[in-house]
């Protein structure tokens, strides 16, 4: 039975890493030996140089600075903002805490899609419009609910015990709260960081309604000018393009990947 399973979670891997193999293969063919026909076929390796076409022809390094910066600031930021809102729910017991809660993970409900133009108006309207500013605010604030949404989890698993015991010995709510309460949840909020950073990273939506200068637009819209109707680039120089961005996020989840299955357990997903 055990060799059974064995055989079917090999096929199912072999299936999920399909189009990986699709991607890096038709990524290294030249553009001059891409054929349609051969996609399964490997054929020379001019994957660096597709890296440097990609690069060069989307001016990506002019969004590596902003995006990079998108994907620290507002995750953090976001991160503390949600760990904030579940120690004052479920530890201080804020009035009307489920409330509060519901009202902060309402965000969600609503498709992206349906405040895009609202959102773009009062961009406008305030000067937010295509400035880095305006990008960290917009990201932090649809990262805020789910961070709020872990967190409130994770702080319901402690133990009442802990609050108590600080506030006797003498501690104040901000510092327990620092230096507590914070440290305690350092695994949860590894994996809530390392998902939302991810999210900024990968977003396309956002990057293309409320930017347009490349010091501004992150990464992923750069990218979609690879693919204009008019002047636009080969397919091997859009794969590439495309594996070049997903390596930093690639190497983020490897590198906290031991932070990022702690923290979905001990988060109560």
């Amino acid at each position: 039975m055990s060799k059974v399973k064995t055989a079917i979670l090999v096929v199912l891997g072999l299936i999920w890493l399909a189009p990986v193999y699709l991607l890096v293969v038709n990524a290294s063919k030249s553009v001059d030996g891409f054929d349609a026909k051969t996609v399964w076929k490997p054929a020379g390796f001019a994957l660096f140089t597709n890296f440097g076409d990609a690069w060069s022809k989307a001016a990506l390094g002019d969004t590596l600075v902003a995006t990079t910066m998108y994907s620290v600031i507002a995750p953090v930021i976001a991160v503390l903002i949600g760990a904030a809102a579940g120690y004052a729910i479920v530890v201080l017991r804020l009035r009307r805490g489920f409330l509060w809660f519901v009202f902060i993970f309402g965000g969600t409900i609503f498709p992206l899609q349906m405040i895009l133009m609202p959102l773009f108006s009062g961009y406008a309207d305030s000067g937010l419009y295509d400035t880095r500013v305006g990008m960290i605010i917009v990201y932090t604030a649809i990262s805020v609910p789910f961070s709020a949404f872990v967190m409130r989890n994770f702080f319901t698993g402690i133990a009442r015990s802990v609050f108590e015991a600080a506030i006797v010995d003498g501690g104040g709510l901000f510092r327990i709260f620092r230096s507590i309460y914070l440290p305690m949840a350092g695994a949860a909020l590894a994996a809530i960081f390392i998902l939302q950073a991810t999210f900024v990273w990968n977003d396309l939506l956002l990057g293309l309604t409320l930017s347009q200068s490349e010091s501004v637009r992150p990464i992923m819209p750069a990218l979609t000018g690879l693919q204009s109707t008019y002047g636009g680039a080969a397919l091997p120089t859009v794969l590439a393009g495309g594996l070049l961005v997903s390596l930093p996020t690639v190497i983020l989840f490897l590198a906290a990947q031991r932070f990022f299955s702690r923290g979905l357990a001990l988060g109560q997903f």
